[in-house]
């Protein structure tokens, strides 16, 4: 089984602005080079809007938000760029929406590599993170999910998708430390 570590919008400008996001850097940054040195594919996610604003979704407050924090979100500034070091061995991939999934080219390059198991981390752990493991097991891919690797805004929330929603959905649940790169 090939397996992808997917981390999403652990980006300078949600990093900074969003003190909860800066919780999952440490075991995040544990983690990649181990992950990198058991042979699973890296993949970063992070979250952009055109600086023209031509790609939001007309009457969505939430992305209007995100477009008017300027710098935070916009493509192609120093705030989108990826807070964790990237290798050259790893994949980086824009998304406008929630899902890592959603508009974006990474099925297709997972798939190219054979990738059939994910493990996702990232913030929010109620809006990145849930949209992309559910997307991600509606494509066949077995999920597992870094507790600490994920932080939300509302850690009653973020408790509640780590102990109740995901393993209701099947999805593995464990501490960065405790994942070894293959879905038990």
């Amino acid at each position: 089984m090939t397996t992808a570590l997917i981390v999403g919008d652990i980006q300078r400008g949600i990093t900074t602005d969003y003190p909860f996001a800066r919780r999952v850097i440490p075991p995040l940054t544990e983690l990649l080079p181990r992950a990198r040195a058991a042979g699973v594919l890296v993949v970063f996610v992070h979250f952009a809007v055109r600086a023209n604003g031509v790609d939001l979704p007309p009457g969505n407050e939430l992305f209007r938000t995100f477009y008017e924090a300027g710098d935070t979100f916009h493509e192609g500034s120093a705030g989108t760029g990826i807070a964790l070091p990237v290798a050259d061995e790893d994949v980086v991939v824009v998304k406008r929406r929630a899902s890592a999934f959603a508009g974006t080219d990474l099925d297709l390059v997972l798939r190219a590599r054979g990738v059939s198991s994910l493990a996702i981390a990232g913030v929010a752990t109620s809006a990145m993170v849930a949209a992309t493991c559910y997307d991600a097991a509606d494509r066949g891919y077995q999920v597992t999910v870094l507790r600490d690797g994920c932080a939300d805004g509302d850690e009653a929330m973020h408790d509640f998708f780590m102990d109740a929603v995901f393993p209701s959905r099947g999805f593995e649940v464990v501490p960065c430390a405790g994942w070894h790169g293959e879905r038990r």
